[in-house]
């Protein structure tokens, strides 16, 4: 393990772009769900012949498919990812469209008849339902609600329980949701909720540049992260893990499978 600062500086050179991790390899590990989403992904597009990817990052995850279908689409909302997106999926011919992730989406009624997301900021499941055919099916892996929540906070002070009004739940959910808002804002769009499980997963970071790479990459865990503002709290980090190994969290993870109504005959 390096010094404080040599870990600080190195964290700190990594480039944030995309949504590759394998940088963490050594460094950090994070448990994966047991319902192995790349394998879903990989069965559902073999069978599809229109399909959608919503927030691809870098396109990192759709790229690696061993089948894609004949028409293949995908959104992102950072322009730095769009050219990376673009490269990776240019193997597909897929085509690659800007898009914020709360914006309508950039194609027509009943387009696909697979629609996917792996950890998206939001969801509109409105727009899902749109751009499905009837009978066409959405599947997602979503961060739950407190993921690493340990990290965030050792670095910003516990945070009250959040309180939950009885509200009829909007269309739109979030990153940090639980499974059953989902749940309820996809069915109330008009879809049919097939499957959906969630786990808790053990996160161990090994050293502080791994910390440091992590809050800037994954921007929501200590909202405007950067080294000078938590410096006092990420020594005390350093000093810990030099001792006593690890610091460990758990991530939220939960995935839903949905399917777009087939109108009544």
């Amino acid at each position: 393990m390096g010094t404080f600062e040599e870990l600080v500086a190195e964290g700190e050179a990594v480039p944030t772009e995309g949504w590759d991790f394998t940088w963490f390899t050594g460094r950090a590990t994070e448990q994966r769900p047991s319902w192995g989403y790349a394998g879903l992904l990989a069965d559902r597009m073999a069978d599809a012949t229109a399909a959608l990817d919503l927030q691809t990052g870098g396109g990192e995850v759709l790229a690696a498919v061993p089948v894609a279908p004949p028409v293949l689409a995908a959104t992102e909302a950072w322009p730095p990812n769009l050219a990376i997106a673009r490269a990776n999926l240019a193997g597909f011919g897929a085509t690659v469209a800007e898009a914020e992730v709360t914006d309508d989406l950039p194609f027509p009624d009943g387009a696909f008849d697979l629609v996917v997301s792996r950890h998206p900021v939001a969801t509109r499941w409105g727009e899902v339902h749109r751009v499905l055919r009837p009978g066409g099916r959405y599947l997602s892996q979503q961060v739950g609600s407190g993921s690493v929540r340990e990290l965030t906070e050792f670095m910003m002070g516990p945070s009250p329980a959040p309180l939950h009004p009885v509200v009829p739940p909007p269309t739109t959910t979030y990153a940090g949701s639980l499974p059953i808002d989902a749940v309820t804002a996809a069915e109330l769009a008009g879809l049919t909720v097939v499957d959906v499980r969630q786990e808790a997963l053990r996160m161990e970071f090994h050293d502080l540049a791994a910390v440091v790479h992590f809050l800037r990459k994954v921007i929501w865990i200590v909202p405007g992260f950067t080294v000078d503002a938590y410096r006092e709290r990420l020594a005390t980090l350093h000093a810990f893990m030099e001792r006593h190994g690890p610091f460990v969290a758990h991530s939220q993870r939960y995935l839903v499978e949905a399917v777009r109504r087939t109108p009544a005959a």
